[in-house]
């Protein structure tokens, strides 16, 4: 049995929908028992799937797991320019989509594959002299943000229901889905937001693997203990 001054390790949660990940990270800090709790790669609320939480001295190799490469499957919904570039925004602007064919769609992924360079939303929580850009966008203001670069090693397009279109995409660190959707509706010329999201893979470790919020709403104590991963366990795991 695992005591609480052993509890070091790493938590795989699959978030639900309409709960951030600081909400993730304060009920299992509840449920443990434990102050010392982060999770690596934030997910939108709206956005469900493979969040890593690290809990005691977990939290230092916080870093080191948020640089690792990631996959989403998710659902680009064209015609629709949003502020927040996804579901929660406001709809700016409106274009039709029925000209739209499946090779333009495969050339616009394709544009954005390999090595390029993306520009933050400003729904981020970059900072700008201090303060971060969702505060600043909730003020109305927008300003210069220097593009990252980023790297997409694989996509695929699963389905195509105009005007959405689901897809995967594997990527490097510091890469934003919404952007991409963004981005891809822009190519497209008709505009587009993030309409769904889910991430399915950090690294080495899979949303297949995970324990349910509800799970850790239901297990004691002891049950949720046995849930997380000894620090030398997620080494080998990583190929480390």
């Amino acid at each position: 049995m695992k005591s609480l001054n052993a509890l070091d390790g790493l938590l795989l949660v699959d978030k639900e929908a309409d709960m951030t990940s600081h909400d993730v990270v304060a009920l299992v800090r509840q449920r443990l028992g434990v102050q010392k709790v982060g999770h690596c790669g934030t997910l939108d609320p709206f956005a469900t799937g493979l969040l890593l939480i690290v809990i005691g001295r977990g939290t230092k190799i916080q870093d080191l797991l948020m640089s690792e490469d990631k996959e989403y499957v998710g659902t680009l919904k064209l015609g629709e320019i949003t502020d927040s570039q996804d579901l929660s925004g406001t709809v700016l602007e409106t274009r039709p989509v029925d000209q739209i064919a499946i090779a333009q769609l495969g050339s616009a992924f394709r544009k954005f594959h390999g090595d390029f360079y993306q520009t933050p939303p400003m729904v981020s929580a970059i900072k700008r002299d201090g303060v971060p850009l969702y505060k600043l966008a909730r003020q109305g203001k927008v300003v210069d943000r220097e593009p990252r670069f980023v790297h997409v090693y694989a996509h695929e397009i699963r389905a195509v229901r105009l005007p959405e279109v689901d897809f995967r995409v594997i990527c490097s660190k510091g890469f934003y889905v919404r952007t991409y959707a963004h981005d891809i509706g822009l190519e497209l010329g008709c505009g587009g937001h993030l309409a769904a999201l889910r991430r399915i893979k950090s690294g080495r470790f899979s949303v297949e693997h995970a324990i349910t919020v509800q799970n850790i709403r239901s297990l004691d104590r002891e049950g949720l203990m046995g849930k997380v991963i000894p620090l030398p366990d997620v080494s080998r795991m990583r190929g480390a």
